[in-house]
């Protein structure tokens, strides 16, 4: 079954070489499986049909049934095309055709019953529909889409070779009848029954063709919860190997700096969350292995507290600390911030940025070399060769997807052994 849906999509009826190319090029589809995972956007109600007296130029989508009659051109340049006029029992609409004129004369003979599907519009006081897609009438019963039709995203280039998302459609339904097992499962079969999960085979089927909006609602669910599953485990995966590989400092205590600033200087008690989230921190500091850890929350909500009683437990065990903000204004605040809830208890606080003067730099310098500085705050300048810690053990980094990779880990670097991280964001 995995050989069948890797085959190259030039073998699937209805594709061949050239559209394969376009296929590939426009929108990455090289494969069956390619082309089974290429998901609707959203869905059209095929079940409502307008009488072509109640076409209205403000109306999206709309679909009539009626009668084709003969072929003849208009305008000049450029400006030329095909038209026919439709007609139901209450009016007539034009047609119209820029593109593909032969292949349309060709294909609906006029006296014949058609479907016609489209948006209207008006040209010269006249409703029109431009490039509209149509169906024989006789052939809609038979047709594998359900009266709920998908809609595929598709290219200009693509609809100027014909590939239109009608034709995605029918591509999807020839693919399904060729399928004739039933698509392995790749959940856990306890997952998929404790969660109440479509399976794979009815969730791909069900999310091109359904019958129903209850059938879209529980495919999409089940491919979502698919995809976030498995991203889910590579992210456990690559938390357990980072443990295994980088070990952490042991902050075994809390001590004289924590409990003073607890019981003296912090002037209300923290929320459940905040204690909840320092729980774990603590937990983490304490086991030997390095933390990796994101803190979010709202403006104001108490990040800044959080991370200065992180700060506080490195210092009573020996180390120095570290915030990394992204502005200049930003790390002052943090600095202002910081400094007043510290009042008294004894903590070198000092704050680095790019406008630092030189003389700053050289004693910020000296201070973290002789580890007389306990915390240092700045911007991109903590990251700078020249600026080297004696015992860094903890790094906060404020508003982390405002650097780059590179510059977090340039900052991890400052230590001999990767330093406890903790990164504070208030965008979910």
């Amino acid at each position: 079954m995995q050989d069948f849906l890797e085959s190259n999509i030039t073998y699937l009826t209805g594709v061949g070489p050239r559209r394969a190319e376009s296929l590939s090029k426009e929108l990455n589809i090289n494969t069956f499986r390619d082309l089974l995972y290429y998901f609707p956007y959203k869905y059209i109600d095929r079940t409502r049909f307008y009488s072509i007296a109640e076409l209205d130029p403000d109306l999206p989508l709309v679909q009539i049934k009626g009668f084709l009659k003969g072929y003849y051109t208009e305008g000049q340049g450029k400006g030329k095309r095909l038209v026919a006029d439709f007609y139901d029992e209450t009016g007539t609409i034009k047609l119209v055709w820029f593109k593909g004129t032969k292949w349309i004369m060709g294909s609906y003979l006029p006296g014949m019953e058609y479907i016609v599907f489209g948006k209207p519009g008006v040209f010269n006081g006249i409703v029109n529909i431009i490039h509209p897609e149509i169906e024989a009438s006789e052939k809609a019963s038979q047709r594998i889409t359900s009266a709920l039709q998908a809609q595929y995203n598709t290219t200009e280039k693509l609809k100027n070779q014909f590939i239109t998302s009608k034709t995605i459609s029918k591509l999807i339904g020839t693919l399904l009848k060729l399928i004739k097992f039933r698509i392995p499962e790749t959940l856990p079969g306890y997952i998929v029954s404790g969660y109440h999960l479509m399976d794979l085979h009815d969730a791909l089927q069900k999310i091109h063709f359904p019958s129903n909006p209850p059938e879209i609602e529980k495919s999409r669910y089940r491919l979502k919860f698919e995809e976030l599953f498995y991203i889910q485990l590579n992210l456990l995966r690559f938390k357990t190997n980072r443990t295994r590989k980088y070990k952490g400092f042991v902050f075994s205590s809390v001590g004289n700096f924590f409990n003073t600033f607890y019981y003296n200087n912090l002037a209300f008690s923290l929320t459940e969350a905040q204690k909840k989230v320092m729980k774990e921190i603590r937990r983490d500091l304490g086991s030997g292995k390095q933390m990796n850890r994101l803190l979010q929350g709202d403006v104001g909500s108490g990040k800044t507290l959080v991370a200065l009683m992180s700060m506080l437990i490195a210092i009573d065990n020996g180390y120095q600390a570290c915030l990394m903000a992204p502005t200049e204004i930003l790390a002052s605040q943090h600095y202002e911030t910081i400094c007043k809830m510290l009042e008294g208890i004894g903590i070198n606080v000092s704050i680095l940025t790019g406008s630092s003067k030189r003389s700053m730099r050289k004693t910020i310098n000296e201070s973290l070399k002789d580890s007389s500085l306990n915390i240092l705050i700045g911007t991109h300048a903590l990251i700078e060769e020249n600026v080297v810690f004696s015992n860094l053990g903890l790094v906060i980094i404020d508003e982390q997807h405002r650097f780059g990779v590179a510059q977090r880990a340039r900052l991890w670097e400052k230590s001999l052994n990767p330093p406890h991280v903790l990164v504070m964001t208030a965008t979910p």
